[in-house]
Formats: C-alpha cells, structure tokens, sequence
C-alpha cells in the first residue's frame, strides 16, 4: 500500500534539494572532478551515477544513460547504515539498549540450551559483525527457509566469545531488523519514514523482505542516488538536519568511529576498522557501501560527501580514485572560478554513457533471419523457440518459453528503455529496462540487457548459420548470476 505521506515527503523534498554551488566555490577544482571521473571510466569501471557535496553545497552530478539519479537503485549492503540508524532511534526511544542480549528479545526462539557465547551476544555485537560466528550465516537463512530466521540464526554455532572475533555477517544485519521490528510493531521502512525519511525529504524508498514478511535489514533497500547524499550529509552533521537533530544526539560519532578491528591487510580501505554498520576508510573518512560499487563515503575533515552507485567488482578501485584525484583538491578557501573548466565538467556529467555495444548496426545476414522462427532443443531454462524482428533502429526478439510469450527489443548501437518479463520468474511482474544491441559479425547479433532497478548486465549472444543458430547467455557485474549457457536451435521447417 502507498505510503499516504509521500505526496508530502515529495513536496518537502523538492523544498530541500541540496543549494547548487560551483566546484571552486567550494574550494574544489572542477578540473580534479572531470580527471575522478575521466579515471573511473579509463579503469573500465561501469558507474552508474554520482553526486558530490561540499559543506551542504551540491557541486557536481551526473548519471550515466541509461541511468537516471531520480529512479531508485539497488543499494545492497548500504542498507545496513539505514538499519543501523533504525537502532540508534530505537536505543533513543528507549525500545531497546545496544547491551541487551540477543536471545532476550527472542526467547522463543531460543535454543533449549544456549551455549554461553550465544548466550553472551548483545546488540552491539550484531552491530559490530562481532558475533562470535566463525562465517556469515546469512546461507543457513536461506536454507531453512521453513522455519523463522531468527530460530535459524540462534541454532548456528557461536565459536568465539562475542565482541572478539570480525565477521562480515549480514544475517546479524537482519537479526537488528527483526528485532526493531519486534519492538516497534511496524515494518522496518514504515518505522523509519516518520523518523527520518520524511523530515530529510528522502522519496522512493523500497525494501525487501524475507517469506515472513520481516526486512532484510542487511540488504534489500532501493533508493535514488539522493538518498544516500543525504544520509551522508545528516552523518556528517552528527545526525542534524536543517537544525533538528534527526538522530540522537552521539550516535553519528559512534556508530561511525572505529569501534572493532576488521580486517588486516584485506585491504587498503577494508582494514581500518569497523563501526555500527559503517566501514572506516583512509584519510579519517568513513563510508557506507554496498556489494558491486554503491557508496556514501563521508570525508569529515573536509567537510565533503561523495556517493557513487555503480556496476562493478573492484570496490577498492573507485576508492583509489577518490583518494587520487579528489582527495588532494579539497582545498581550505574558495578557488578564482574557472568557467573553461567548469563547462568541461557540466558537459561531461550531462553526456555520462554506459558503454553500448560495439558493432555495426545491421549485417547482410540480418535481412535473411528477420522473421525466422528457430526452435530450441530441450533445455533447463525452459526456451522453446525465439524470432528476431529487424525494426528502424532497433531488433526485437520474440521468446517463448515454457511460461508463455515475451519480447525484448533493444537499441542497434543505443540503449533502448522498456519492460520485459525477461529474467523474471513466470514473466510475473515485468522489469523496467534498458537494452543495446549490435552486429559484433555478419552472423552474430549481441545484447546487453540492464535491469534498471538492479544491478549487472545480461548478455545474450546470437549466431547464426545454415539453418541454425546458438544462443549463449552470460553475464557481467551482477551477484548470485544465472549459470552461462549455449543453447542450440534450428530453424522450423528445417
């Protein structure tokens, strides 16, 4: 059901877009802004949209096509630093204290005879992944999917004395979600709309929830890019926002300074220490961030927030760039302007693509399997057969599978936005998408296919011959993905 009070929050929202400044204003160059992004996109880095804030000031953004700052993203793991922020309203209302244990909010949950780690382990310890276990237990939730995840969680073994050993641990991320929702009687996004949502203006929020109806916690939540700035920028001013204090008064410092040890020499940014659901970073910042590039990182000491969300393995890689090109021209004092390169950079935020793929658009092969049907041999994705129509400036694809009918048209040389059932169970609730194609050969027709509200691409592979061709599917940037597979059809009639 809708939330009666986003009209509201939108109206509110608009009311406080962060004020526009210039780089230099701010005491940035914009010349450093273009060589962070010029950077990302010579490492082969795929972001999908950025914005940077300078003492309250927005001074740079952009979204690269077909991405849109507006549209919610995929956050994954940034979820944990809106989960944590739950806890700290929650600890201020006086539901709960972060030294409760655990099994005293569960205790029908709880085994018959806790070992005393188990026993031990309070809210801090999820909030600082110091649980005790020896690996992440988020698996074994999803493999009792019978039974609530709670009772799983607290059947796991606790090797270690809570508070003592690190473990990333995102099923301890919705242990905290189950249990605001527990205390407050409300899903976890209805708790935090009246809280902090709606006073900071933050739109479009979803998140997903487990069979039994409780928040991931852990992962799961979807917002525009915006969102995350602001969460940022709230963090930066020690949980103030438009001069209310949003969280109570310390929990921005304390959730965000090292509070445990994480991981030596993981690497550069993954060794400095932990906080309540917040990563801390080189050069005294701090960041929240999220599986395949999504980040808030928080730059105190230069009063500066930078998010980025993004399609890629290589976290440490955007890091790198940050801390190459942009930390060192966060200045102290304003800059002379620079309109020269102040257009630069406008121009290049206002052309950001997403790489299409490169080919020609049309081969001499294509006119000949225009409107061809080809039927698959038996196979474990349930295709039966598929015909590709040629358009002006397009192709489309039409597939039946096992669960009926679809479509899918892309762009030739251009992404091309519309829905599928593509990639979703049954066809059941189509997905907004974007999906570029071109002829890589005279007998080979490639697609990228972005599900705009996810993360990672889908590839499919074309060729054809003599009355047959192969269909292969691979994928790239994208979690838990789809086994790859080569399909072979042939062509009805043949």
């Amino acid at each position: 059901m809708p939330n009666s009070l986003e009209p509201i929050a939108r109206w509110y929202s608009a009311l406080m877009n962060f004020p526009d400044s210039t780089p230099e204003a701010q005491g940035i160059s914009s010349s450093a802004v273009l060589e962070m992004l010029n950077a990302l996109e010579e490492q082969n880095l795929e972001i999908h949209g950025f914005m940077l804030l300078r003492h309250g000031f927005k001074v740079a953004e952009g979204a690269w096509s077909p991405f849109s700052l507006e549209r919610p993203h995929a956050l994954y793991s940034v979820s944990k630093s809106f989960t944590s922020s739950a806890v700290g309203l929650a600890v201020a209302e006086g539901l709960l204290s972060i030294s409760d244990t655990v099994l005293q909010h569960f205790p029908e949950h709880a085994p018959l005879e806790p070992s005393p780690h188990l026993a031990a382990m309070t809210v801090r310890d999820l909030l600082t992944m110091t649980t005790g276990h020896a690996v992440d237990m988020t698996t074994p939730l999803w493999e009792n999917n019978e039974q609530p995840w709670a009772k799983t969680f607290l059947e796991q073994p606790v090797q270690y004395a809570p508070g003592t050993h690190f473990v990333y641990n995102s099923a301890a991320t919705h242990m905290l979600a189950a249990l605001l929702e527990r205390l407050s009687g409300q899903p976890l996004l209805e708790y935090l709309r009246p809280r902090l949502l709606d006073p900071m203006g933050i739109v479009g929020a979803s998140w997903a929830t487990n069979d039994e109806g409780t928040a991931l916690g852990g992962w799961g939540l979807s917002l525009p890019l915006e969102g995350l700035a602001r969460l940022g920028q709230l963090y930066l001013q020690g949980g103030v926002w438009e001069g209310r204090q949003i969280l109570p008064p310390g929990w921005a410092e304390e959730a965000t300074r090292k509070q445990v040890d994480n991981w030596p020499s993981f690497g550069s940014d993954w060794e400095q220490g932990y906080g309540y659901q917040f990563w801390r970073c080189q050069h005294g910042a701090y960041r929240a961030d999220g599986a395949l590039g999504q980040f808030i990182i928080v730059m105190p000491r230069q009063g500066a927030v930078l998010t980025f969300n993004s399609a890629l393995y290589d976290m440490q890689a955007v890091l790198d760039q940050v801390w190459t090109h942009l930390l060192p021209a966060l200045g102290d004092a304003p800059l002379e302007p620079n309109p020269s390169a102040l257009e630069e950079l406008r121009q290049k935020c206002q052309h950001l693509l997403v790489p299409v793929v490169q080919g020609q658009i049309t081969s001499l092969l294509a006119a000949r399997v225009t409107g061809q049907n080809y039927r698959f041999e038996p196979n474990e994705v349930g295709f039966e057969s598929l015909c590709l129509d040629t358009l002006e400036g397009r192709v489309r694809l039409e597939i039946r599978d096992t669960a009926g009918d679809f479509t899918l048209e892309a762009g030739l040389g251009a992404w091309l936005e519309g829905e599928t059932g593509f990639g979703t169970p049954n066809h059941q609730n189509p997905s907004q998408v974007a999906v570029c194609a071109a002829w890589t050969g005279e007998d080979t027709l490639e697609l990228h296919i972005n599900h705009l509200g996810r993360v990672g691409t889908q590839m499919l592979c074309l060729q054809f011959m003599d009355g047959e061709m192969l269909l292969e599917r691979a994928t790239k940037n994208i979690l838990f993905a789809p086994t790859p597979l080569i399909l072979h059809a042939t062509l009805e009639g043949e």
